[in-house]
């Protein structure tokens, strides 16, 4: 008996140091995740924004009972006004750096200056990851309407739990095959098993550019498109598709012009934006599988076909969005129209994106949100801002990327008050960030998580 309590004891006294060492591992310092609350500010010498620095793990959590001193730099017009409630002059080391002891979550208030310029804001320590943010400051100017027409925002009773599997043809180009539960299937088949009924996919102008998102094979091409829009329609789900309107990425930090349009008188542009727009829309809807939601630009609160369309100049990018609405509806009146932002969790600059867009008179149907916790927020954050914009605006509303959080982001998602919340869209499961298959193309038990939802809010 005595042996075998020894076995026991020391058996478990494995299992606990094998735990220990695991939630060690779990809570190891990997960066410093910084936060702006605002990424878009006026550059009238006034202006000013929050910003939170935490130190994280590998998985995004907390690090508690951790301290490191940091120095904080800006690269641009601004300054910092306080940390912590400290005035900023007492921990300054150079015009550009500031230097504290960060424990917990730092709250550093910065002030724009009056240049219309980019702001770089970066924390850093040693040996631990960097965090940055951009801010980009502007004077808005005074609005002027894209229409004088009044439109009534079109709705849907659908109830939306989607994905954004872009990059299918990519992985099944490079022979991966996916299964779940050992059964090969097609992927599209597997997220409709477990309760997902919309695929959004992204589309670029000319992506095989040399400089585009795919050299030479052009993968989010038009003819990409259409090959995954059948798959998606044949299984019986519906599609969003995503115009990036460049050969490349589009997202708060780059929106390029496509190189076709390089060059072009504005005039000439707005016209371009319109003729592909339908172009697209009419070969989608030649083959039988236009798309029920469509969006103009991807994460465009600092606005999309730089430089014109920048947020620097509203009312060109009110135009240009305007433009791709008009290249939709010519070919697909019943297409539901997202304006889609990076602003989960950021209330005023969401509020001064929609209502710069609202003075503008720009017809659009569906208010759309990206949601990251290192860039966008608290959970509370997203549920207040989600639940202000929907009424304000009395538009529907959705959660138009996602990865983390998936119960919670979804509990949002579908509760917002007066009904307007539509769904989600988690970004690329299949293999990026926190995936629902293995890089091997096998589901994993995040997958799991989706027919609960399903059952919850779909049904």
């Amino acid at each position: 008996m005595k042996s075998l309590l020894k076995f026991l004891t020391a058996t478990l006294m494995v299992f606990i140091g094998i735990c220990g060492e695991s939630q060690a591992q779990e809570s190891k310092p990997t960066e410093i995740q910084v936060t702006a609350y605002k990424t878009t500010m006026l550059a009238n010498g006034k202006d000013e924004v929050l910003i939170t620095a935490k130190i994280i793990d590998s998985k995004g959590k907390d690090v508690p009972g951790m301290t490191k001193p940091v120095i904080y730099k800006i690269i641009g017009d601004a300054d910092i006004v306080s940390i912590n409630g400290l005035k900023a002059q007492d921990l300054q080391k150079t015009d550009s750096t500031w230097q504290t002891n960060l424990s917990g979550t730092a709250r550093i208030i910065l002030k724009a200056g009056t240049t219309r310029a980019i702001i770089k804001f970066e924390a850093k320590t040693d040996s631990l990851g960097a965090g940055a943010t951009e801010i980009h400051t502007i004077r808005p100017g005074k609005p002027h309407k894209v229409t004088d027409e009044h439109y009534k925002a079109r709705t849907t009773t659908d109830r939306i739990l989607g994905a954004d599997i872009s990059f299918l043809p990519q992985l099944e180009a490079r022979g991966i095959k996916f299964t779940d539960q050992g059964v090969e299937k097609d992927a599209i088949a597997i997220l409709k098993d477990h309760g997902f009924n919309y695929v959004r996919l992204r589309i670029f102008n000319n992506p095989a550019h040399p400089k585009g998102y795919s050299p030479e094979k052009g993968f989010c091409d038009l003819e990409h498109t259409k090959q995954m829009a059948k798959r998606v329609k044949a299984a019986g789900m519906k599609l969003l598709l995503d115009f990036h309107y460049s050969d490349y990425w589009a997202d708060p930090q780059q929106q390029n012009k496509p190189a076709a349009w390089v060059g072009k008188d504005f005039s000439v542009l707005k016209d371009s934006v319109q003729a592909y727009t339908q172009h697209v829309m009419q070969q989608l809807k030649n083959q039988g599988t236009e798309p029920e939601m469509v969006q103009i630009g991807n994460e465009i609160n600092h606005g999309m076909i730089w430089p014109e369309g920048h947020v620097n100049n509203l009312d060109s990018l009110a135009q240009l969005i305007y433009a791709g609405f008009k290249g939709v509806k010519a070919v697909s009146p019943q297409s539901l129209i997202m304006v889609h932002v990076a602003l989960g969790g950021q209330a005023e600059e969401s509020e001064f994106f929609y209502n710069a867009m609202r003075q503008r008179n720009v017809p659009f149907d569906i208010i759309g949100l990206s949601y990251y916790p290192k860039w966008h927020g608290t959970l509370e954050d997203l549920k207040r801002n989600i639940a202000v914009l929907s009424k304000k605006y009395n538009k529907q509303i959705m959660v138009a990327e996602y990865t983390h959080l998936k119960r919670e982001v979804n509990d949002i998602a579908f509760s917002v008050p007066g009904g307007k919340g539509i769904g989600s869209f988690i970004w690329e499961p299949l293999n990026t960030w926190e995936a629902i298959f293995d890089r091997s193309g096998k589901s994993n038990n995040l997958l799991d998580v989706y027919p609960e939802i399903a059952k919850k809010y779909l049904k």
